[in-house]
């Protein structure tokens, strides 16, 4: 064994490996648990009847995986007792597996046990991802056409591939297997989780969302969430070829969002709110300084100067929070030309509005909402929550004087993920503010697979800020304004 990743040895010489006692946390063999797999292939809903050929090879099958995974849980504890931890920081890949192999094969001889070479090397993979990453996770983390991953409970984990979710059958061996990874995530960023904080927002080391909730809160086993940080961004060309939106479309919001017009991106949860603002980014120009502010860091801006901000929760006494609102106060002070924040969701919302009305023309955010009318509702409710007594028209006029534009994102029940309408806000009626659709998702009927068969069309109005489109350069042709028959 390589002596810069072993511990001192404290006792007699011996084969440098410490003896496992019944003291230790090795796990009880009485109940094989379920088998974990490095693959995460999806489990059939409904598998045909097996033969009985079929059912003593799946026997087989899962009397190997349980030996593996027993054997995987007593060596990651003799690893943990025997590689010196903190030289494994400086460690190349290379050199710690070929290390993890040494001190397999040595406990391997020792207890007698025989593995062919791909048990092995499955072995060699689990084990290094126990000491130097999530675990049973890590499959899952590294297949790029994962989107989510939803875990309830140590035995059953779901991924969300092209919108449709999946069970997968990857597990943990137990709750304590669970709870020691989230507490490895959760560490890395200075925070805890235990009965007193029951749940914690992070950021893995990727940038992907993390968040998780355990017992007692948790009543089946710690629930744990994870958005998948995606590192090649989506550009417009990209959602234009998947179908998101058309070309039109995307000339329009480009004249849009380059003549400094506010845009709300609007839409439901996983519906694509952050991709589309990702990608609306992209029109901005080089030479403007932009500040984005979020609770956790996911946009991708590829302009020079931006600035980015991301909130932090309370620590365990309840102090230290740094909101969303502080940062968007201080970013006022900081000369920003455009504002980006990346959800609206709370008392923030008025130094929003209050941004885009004075000076920081074309700044952009995502709220939650299933319609652009909706929306609206939503930001009367979000300051009538922040605690400031305002009328409804005044609140109404101040929301209609800041926002232009209204893009309306949603997932279908095909999992795909459309841009279903795009709307002007023009002004006030009264009391009531008055808006128009450009564009629109129209649903023309279903496949017999359940796919959604639809078209985008325009509704035959004419934006309201054509005016402003042809001054700053983007005279767009009255053909994108008008419908198909």
């Amino acid at each position: 064994m390589f002596s810069r990743f072993k511990k001192p040895e404290t006792g007699p010489a011996s084969t440098g490996l410490k003896p496992v006692t019944s003291s230790g946390p090795v796990a009880p063999t009485a109940a094989a648990p379920k088998p974990i797999s490095i693959s995460s292939r999806p489990v059939p809903a409904a598998p045909p009847p097996k033969t009985a050929a079929e059912a003593m090879a799946s026997d087989k099958e899962k009397k190997r995986k349980d030996k593996i995974m027993e054997l995987k849980v007593e060596l990651h504890k003799r690893l943990l007792d025997n590689l010196n931890l903190s030289a494994l920081e400086k460690a190349s890949e290379a050199s710690l597996k070929l290390e993890i192999a040494s001190i397999t094969a040595e406990a391997l001889d020792e207890m007698s046990v025989a593995l062919n070479a791909q048990d092995r090397q499955i072995l060699h993979q689990e084990l290094y991802d126990e000491v130097m990453g999530l675990g049973p996770l890590e499959a899952l983390l590294k297949d790029e056409t994962v989107n989510d991953i939803l875990v309830n409970g140590p035995k059953r984990i779901f991924v969300e591939r092209g919108g449709k979710l999946s069970l997968t059958d990857i597990t943990f061996k137990d709750e304590r297997h669970l709870l020691r990874i989230i507490d490895k995530i959760v560490s890395a960023v200075g925070r805890r989780v235990d009965e007193s904080n029951p749940y914690c927002d992070a950021r893995l080391a990727d940038g992907s969302r993390f968040n998780c909730m355990v017992p007692p809160v948790a009543v089946d086993g710690s629930l744990v969430s994870i958005r998948k940080f995606k590192k090649d961004k989506l550009g417009i060309p990209d959602l234009v070829r998947f179908g998101a939106f058309t070309e039109e479309m995307a000339a329009y919001l480009q004249a849009a969002v380059a003549t400094r017009l506010n845009v709300i991106v609007s839409g439901g949860t996983g519906s694509g709110k952050t991709t589309t603002l990702n990608a609306l980014s992209s029109f901005i120009a080089n030479d403007e300084r932009i500040l984005t502010i979020e609770d956790t860091a996911e946009l991708q801006l590829q302009q020079v100067h931006v600035g980015r901000m991301e909130s932090r929760p309370p620590n365990v006494e309840g102090k230290g929070a740094v909101t969303q609102r502080d940062c968007l106060r201080n970013a006022l002070r900081m000369r920003p030309d455009r504002i980006i924040v990346g959800e609206t969701r709370g008392e923030e919302v008025i130094d929003m509005l209050q941004a885009m009305n004075t000076g920081h023309d074309g700044s952009m955010t995502t709220i939650h909402a299933n319609s652009a009318r909706d929306g609206i509702s939503r930001l009367e409710n979000m300051i009538a929550m922040s605690g400031i007594e305002m009328p409804t028209k005044a609140m109404r006029s101040q929301i209609s004087s800041a926002v232009n534009l209204i893009v309306q994102a949603s997932r279908l029940q095909d999992g795909s993920r459309r841009m279903v309408s795009i709307t002007e806000i023009t002004g006030m009626e009264g009391e009531v503010i008055s808006m128009q659709e450009i564009f629109r998702y129209e649903r023309l009927g279903t496949e017999s697979n359940g796919k959604i068969i639809g078209r985008f069309n325009a509704t035959g109005i004419r934006s309201a800020y054509s005016d402003r489109f042809r001054q700053w350069g983007y005279d767009l042709p009255a053909s994108i304004y008008e419908p198909i028959a």
